[in-house]
């Protein structure tokens, strides 16, 4: 390969890293919306349906996902990334049920700004699992990064979901826990030797096959519900789940799991808004500071990253 191709080539991977970034943490952001919007559909909230909702969007993915798999099991016969893409599905299907049901407790606002401090645990699990040195600039940016997500947690608006805020801050704040464990176990489950779409198709078809059983469980079938219901699930699963999370997932292939992470944290922003806008979940003023907190602290840390 000649300098002119070498040079073009790293040129197209530099704008294709961030188009999938960009386009990851739009469509991720997405997923608060259309839960909001299930949400409204039905007279009572409970875990049941939060956990309907989880399961179905990870059903409806592997199913559209389906024809993808191919010789999946030839591929990935004696793959050692096969065993933490399993361990990556257990994690996203804890951190769906724990984090959509925070959403039955509090705000949107709330609710996603706690459950992507995900670079808080991502930089302590990716120093003490994949031996990652930190710089001192990303501390300073995760440190900065959280502080704004904190404001926004804590000035919640005038949530009309906001009956046990205390729960609801503890739910999410397991389901980043959850999804920190999901990025991580991705990335190395790709430097295995799995390609995205094989990681992807086992991680969520794991995370299904774990949720499945749970609404039945709780009294919460797979029928009955509303139309609109089932097509804001098929919205979630395309747009969030294959698009969204992906298109992070590949970027686990060019970025630090901290980057990622970081990333994911302008969701509260895109979420908040957006709530704001269709449900009139207004943030107040320390919600827009905690914003802007938040973005200064992702600038500072991926100016620092790979």
């Amino acid at each position: 390969m000649n300098n002119k191709s070498f040079l073009s080539l790293k040129i197209t991977l530099f704008w294709q890293k961030r188009i999938f970034i960009t386009v990851g943490i739009l469509s991720v952001s997405m997923a608060p919306i259309l839960i909001r919007l299930c949400q409204q559909e039905i007279v009572t909230l409970s875990i049941g349906f939060s956990l309907f909702i989880a399961a179905s969007r990870l059903i409806i993915s592997s199913i559209l996902l389906s024809p993808t798999y191919g010789n999946l099991r030839e591929i990935t016969k004696g793959n050692k990334g096969v065993v933490y893409a399993f361990g990556a599905g257990i994690c996203l299907a804890f951190h769906f049920c724990t984090w959509i049901s925070s959403l039955n407790f509090t705000s949107v606002a709330a609710s996603v700004s706690l459950v992507t401090t995900n670079p808080l645990w991502i930089a302590l699990l990716s120093w003490w699992f994949l031996k990652q040195k930190i710089s001192q600039k990303t501390i300073v940016g995760i440190i900065i990064a959280i502080l704004g997500s904190i404001l926004i947690a804590f000035a919640q608006g005038n949530s009309h979901f906001g009956s046990n805020p205390l729960l609801g801050s503890i739910l999410a704040l397991l389901g980043a826990l959850f999804g920190s464990g999901y990025i991580l176990l991705g990335k190395v489950a790709q430097e295995k030797g799995l390609t995205i779409s094989q990681y992807a198709v086992i991680a969520y078809i794991t995370a299904a096959m774990l949720l499945f059983p749970l609404p039945l469980i709780l009294g919460n079938g797979y029928l009955g519900y509303p139309i609109s219901v089932y097509l804001y699930l098929i919205l979630m699963a395309i747009v969030s789940q294959i698009i969204g999370h992906t298109s992070l997932n590949w970027c686990l292939r060019h970025f630090s799991p901290t980057t990622v992470s970081l990333v994911i944290l302008l969701e509260p922003l895109i979420s908040s808004l957006l709530a704001w806008w269709l449900f009139s979940e207004i943030p107040p003023v320390l919600v827009m500071v905690g914003a802007i907190i938040l973005l200064v602290g992702v600038l500072i840390s991926i100016s620092t990253s790979k």
